[in-house]
């Protein structure tokens, strides 16, 4: 077992939601931090842990971002940080099921990531880097984001489904002893 930092310069929260129904607005969440105790040969006992700032959402229009960042949604003046932690990993073929907690808003609710190994590789540092990806579709009213506006033709303005995706680049700090 190895303890890895998220490298926060290669790893991008983002997040995907229909607007009026038939578009996407896509957008992401910069400084995300975290790190993730990962045994290479029996990834089930590994553990995660990623923080998120919630003022950093963006989405490539400041007046929706300071919308996404009110108490209306993220309430980011209250609730600084979104975080994962995970509570079991379980081995689907070449890919991972990682349960955790995700907490919005103060809320932790019980999620399931779809997520996938990219790859080990050693440096031009030296150093071990790992590659992982992983997805989860949330309803964000479970997690009290329940602002929105009816159409006059019917729907919403902004659906209730988001899906997030991670892509996560982290660099090995530490080997834990073993034992012996």
């Amino acid at each position: 077992m190895s303890t890895w930092q998220l490298d926060t310069a290669h790893t991008v929260v983002s997040f995907a939601a229909k607007h009026m129904m038939i578009t996407k607005v896509r957008g992401i969440f910069k400084g995300v931090t975290g790190a993730i105790d990962f045994d290479e040969t029996d990834p089930a006992s590994s553990r995660v842990e990623v923080t998120i700032p919630a003022a950093t959402i963006e989405t490539g229009m400041e007046h929706r971002d300071n919308h996404l960042r009110s108490a209306d949604f993220l309430d980011a003046e209250n609730h600084r940080t979104l975080t994962f932690v995970s509570t079991g990993i379980a081995p689907k073929g070449d890919r991972w099921a990682i349960s955790g907690d995700l907490t919005i808003r103060g809320v932790a609710r019980a999620v399931t990531l779809d997520a996938a190994p990219l790859g080990v590789v050693t440096g031009m540092d030296g150093r071990r880097h790992a590659g992982f990806e992983a997805s989860v579709r949330i309803r964000r009213s479970e997690w009290g984001l329940g602002w929105n506006v009816g159409l006059e033709a019917g729907g919403w303005l902004v659906s209730d489904e988001i899906v997030i995706d991670l892509e996560v680049a982290a660099d090995e700090v530490a080997a834990a002893a073993s034992g012996e």
